[in-house]
């Protein structure tokens, strides 16, 4: 007895557990813990299978193969409801205009009372409970029957396998069984990391997952669940109205969506259709549209039935988020960080509300990966504001004379599609880009914004708008055009828009103050990739000058402080354009310059060579203007801790930075520590 007494109260707690964890998502005890629980209720039903229960938290692993489902006959028809084929508010009104006519009632008479609840995406399920224990789960088929996938359905966390406080001979939960985006993101992302096969999305996921034959296989999917409605029940007090049922649900610990309302008349329905639009694309999930059901279910055996579709039921839908369509070519873009993404020329089609003839491929992995070819028939998903992107391909739609493989290098011979620049990949990564940073059209704005940027050459007063402007209207081309007076004068800024005498003249005092510069302020402002303020300072303290720098070569580039092979490629790629170059000569040209040998005297500061990091808050100075007085004393200043940090600053509120150094035994100085610290060196 002692022993039935302890698998009870193990299966109460672990299914406690899973209703916090997978309804709730409030998890209240660490993994470890439960899996220690869960392991301990396997050995004691091991060691005493007569004690074994059909609701056995244990059921849910998964059992043997099946070699077909067997077909269940549902008692109460699983009967879909008609879909409102007008997307706009005119489809709720009608909905409404229909439920009052059918039943007499008048302008005079009240609203008719609705309950409103989402359509989720997924597969629809008919889950059985007898004494409140779950017996049999079946998909909804044609209506009369369906197939019996109760082992694959118990592995899903959420379903309960026994209800709260339900002694019913019989009551049959509807509702529709879902993938999260979240878990369809990290499966898929898992299946990668093994080269394994991903979903195309998450509605095929989940119907798939629920007719695998193995049950293991199922189990390894992350589902979730959530009850819209009753089949048969009895013994059942069934409560008066729909909202209700779905309360009581709750109440027994069934998964119900928070996102239902219950509304009154045709303005309700519309109210609700335009709330859950505005925040659709933020669910965790995917739905196609919202259901309105009469509330009242004696009002509702009223309405009754037509061609078994319900009369007091309608699905109101949103615009499709996913359509087929044709690649018609695949073409490569230019960000304005010189990154390259494939992107497919579609046949025109309309999806999300509007009209998408290109679709982004991300990178070449992604397009080699889901063997997105020219002359394919693809699924395209646009949500929202969202770029449209090209989800996978039907492969069974495959033409016999369809392109290649994606070959991005080879599809553009090695050059930027753009400037006509060598493009590079580093090792690991996911995306080419374009060398010609300085020199790229495509790259333009980006290169003079970041050359202009505080930390860079810090000209004030060219923004956003105004670095717009120049680009566009063809006066700058490369940020060696700014210091050339004959193309950006004041005359020529002061006809620009919103560009007054004054301002033009205050941006041309900048543009001058800008010419004397540091030396590393010199190398960031080039916007090289993986080139940050941190490794400029580090080139510019090593070289000394900047022809040595341009002189050097990736083995010379590597014995720079914390600069290894990637860094030293991207300092090659990009200084082996004669482009780059010209524009650096152009900028020397026009007077920019630093202190020769500033840096080789940067060696004989009393904080050369050593590493700071700053945390938290200081009181008597900014993090930054601790940083530039640290820097001034020759010290680098980091934004990680590692063996090699000499010292970390902690400030109020100092986080996981003044952890990591406790747990690797870097010296720790508060606000007053380092205060004295810098005092000494004076």
């Amino acid at each position: 007895m002692q022993i039935a007494a302890r698998i009870a109260r193990l299966r109460a707690e672990i299914e406690r557990h899973n209703y916090a964890y997978y309804v709730l998502d409030a998890p209240v005890i660490p993994d470890a813990e439960y899996d220690k629980l869960f392991r301990e209720l396997q050995s004691l039903e091991t060691q005493h299978p007569e004690l074994a229960t059909p609701d056995s938290p244990t059921r849910r692993v998964g059992g043997k193969p099946l070699d077909g489902f067997a077909p269940v006959r549902h008692a109460v028809p699983m009967l879909s409801i008609r879909t409102e084929t007008d997307i706009s508010d005119t489809g709720a009104i009608a909905f409404d205009a229909r439920v009052r006519k059918e039943l007499g009632l008048g302008e005079n008479d009240a609203p008719v009372e609705y309950a409103c609840e989402l359509k989720f995406d997924g597969l629809a399920i008919n889950l059985r409970y007898e004494r409140g224990v779950l017996v049999q789960a079946a998909t909804r088929g044609d209506g009369e029957t369906g197939e019996d996938v109760t082992q694959n359905v118990r592995t899903i966390h959420c379903v309960p396998l026994h209800l709260n406080g339900c002694a019913a001979e019989v009551l049959e939960v509807r509702g529709e069984v879902y993938m999260s985006r979240r878990d369809f993101e990290r499966y898929n992302e898992r299946q990668r990391e093994q080269g394994l096969p991903t979903l195309v999305n998450p509605r095929n996921g989940a119907a798939g997952s629920i007719r695998q034959l193995d049950p293991a296989l199922a189990a390894r999917r992350p589902l979730s669940f959530f009850a819209y409605g009753l089949g048969e029940a009895r013994g059942w007090a069934s409560p008066a109205t729909h909202s209700a049922v779905l309360g009581a649900l709750a109440t027994l610990g069934v998964p119900v969506s928070d996102e239902r309302a219950v509304v009154l008349g045709a303005q309700g329905l519309v109210e609700f259709h335009q709330r859950i639009a505005a925040k659709r694309d933020q669910l965790p999930f995917d739905i196609d549209g919202v259901v309105y059901k009469v509330n009242s279910i004696a009002l509702q055996a009223e309405l009754g039935f037509v061609s078994r579709e319900p009369r007091w039921a309608v699905a109101h839908k949103y615009p499709a988020e996913e359509q087929l369509t044709v690649v018609r070519d695949i073409d490569i873009q230019v960000g304005r960080t010189g990154k390259l993404t494939p992107v497919a020329k579609l046949e025109p089609v309309f999806v999300g509300g509007t009209t998408v003839s290109n679709a982004t491929l991300h990178n070449e992995d992604e397009t080699r990966r889901k063997d997105v070819r020219i002359g394919d028939t693809v699924i395209v998903r646009r949500a929202g504001d969202v770029i449209p992107e090209v989800v996978g391909v039907v492969m069974n739609m495959r033409p016999a004379n369809v392109g290649e493989p994606f070959d991005l290098f080879k599809r553009l011979e090695g050059h930027c599609p753009v400037c006509g620049s060598r493009i590079v990949r580093e090792e690991g990564e996911a995306d080419w880009h374009c060398t010609g940073g300085l020199f790229c059209p495509a790259q333009r704005k980006r290169a003079l914004l970041h050359f202009a940027s505080r930390r860079a050459l810090d000209i004030e007063g060219l923004g956003d708008k105004l670095a717009e402007q120049l680009v566009d209207g063809g006066i700058v081309n490369t940020p060696a055009d700014i210091y050339d007076g004959r193309k950006l004068g004041l005359q020529t800024l002061a006809a620009l828009d919103r560009m007054g005498e004054k301002s033009a003249q205050n941006l041309l005092d900048a543009i001058a103050h800008s010419k004397r510069t540091t030396l590393a302020r010199f190398i960031y402002a080039l916007g090289i990739l993986n080139v940050g303020e941190a490794t400029a300072k580090d080139l510019a303290q090593h070289f000394g000058s900047l022809d040595n720098l341009l002189a050097a070569d990736a083995e010379g580039l590597q014995q720079v402080r914390d600069v290894g092979p990637v860094v030293a490629q991207s300092l090659v790629a990009f200084l082996a354009e004669a482009h780059n170059r010209e524009v650096i000569a152009q900028l020397r040209g026009s007077g920019v310059h630093w202190p020769e040998h500033e840096q080789r005297r940067m060696a004989e500061l009393p904080f050369s060579g050593k590493t700071f990091v700053l945390t938290g808050t200081l009181d008597s100075m900014t993090r930054d203007e601790a940083k530039e007085r640290l820097e001034a004393l020759g010290a680098k200043v980091s934004g990680s801790v590692s063996k090699k940090t000499d010292y970390v600053v902690a400030g109020a509120e100092a986080g996981s930075k003044l952890d990591k150094a406790r747990e690797l035994g870097v010296a720790v100085l508060d606000e007053h520590g380092l205060m004295q610290l810098l005092k000494q060196v004076k």
